[in-house]
């Protein structure tokens, strides 16, 4: 977990102050999350472009046909998750980078998946400018997961999957909690899928709209 120096004196506390509120006010409760969101610098990972409305409550462009989520489903997906503070996490389709660096203040260690060169190899610059080090991004399959390091206590999936990849399922550690949009390429309904003691329970949150998952157990490109 890191949080010294992250976002300090950078001259965009004000608007993160007024996007925490703006998340408040449509139901972000977890303190934890919101500190986060105070936190990160999220003009760091966003293009120069649309670097005016990275404090925005909208999805961005950051190129290669991706984007970067709205604040509120990403201030959603870590509560869903409920990080306790000493987890690894697993993070597929990790982007811009920006999430990344949410869950880094949120947990001690992150493992970000991205399948896109340009978008990993930017999002490492990114999260290294911010501060954070307790994170590592691979470029490669999401679908498999990233099978050195599991057992995962969390999965974020940043993208939509037709149903739950097997390989994640089965680097979800006893006890952990995977967050993922399931559906077609038209509409997704944000899930919750908990490991328990006595199986696997799965949970409907929300209709929610992601580019599309693509690997061997995903979306076929």
């Amino acid at each position: 977990m890191v949080a010294g120096g992250v976002g300090e004196q950078d001259g965009f506390g004000g608007y993160r102050a007024k996007l925490v509120e703006t998340l408040r006010g449509k139901g972000i409760r977890d303190l934890a999350v919101l500190r986060a969101i105070q936190m990160v610098p999220r003009h760091l990972f966003v293009p120069e472009s649309v670097r005016h409305r990275a404090y925005d409550d909208v999805a961005l462009p950051i190129g290669n046909g991706q984007t970067i989520s709205q604040p509120y489903v990403q201030a959603r997906y870590l509560e869903l998750i409920g990080l306790a503070g000493r987890a690894r996490v697993l993070e597929i389709g990790s982007g811009s980078g920006y999430q990344t660096a949410l869950l880094a203040l949120l947990c001690d260690s992150v493992f970000g998946v991205e399948r896109i060169s340009g978008l990993a190899e930017a999002s490492r610059a990114a999260l290294q400018a911010a501060g954070i080090s307790n994170s590592t991004v691979l470029v490669g399959d999401g679908t498999i997961g990233w099978r050195p390091f599991a057992p995962y206590d969390a999965i974020l999936v940043a993208a939509a999957s037709p149903e739950v990849p097997a390989p994640l399922l089965e680097q979800l550690a006893p006890g952990g909690r995977m967050v993922i949009p399931l559906g077609d390429r038209a509409g997704q309904t944000l899930t919750l899928v908990r490991r328990e003691a006595d199986g696997l329970k799965v949970s409907t949150i929300e209709d929610v709209r992601f580019v599309p998952l693509l690997g061997e157990f995903g979306f076929s490109s």
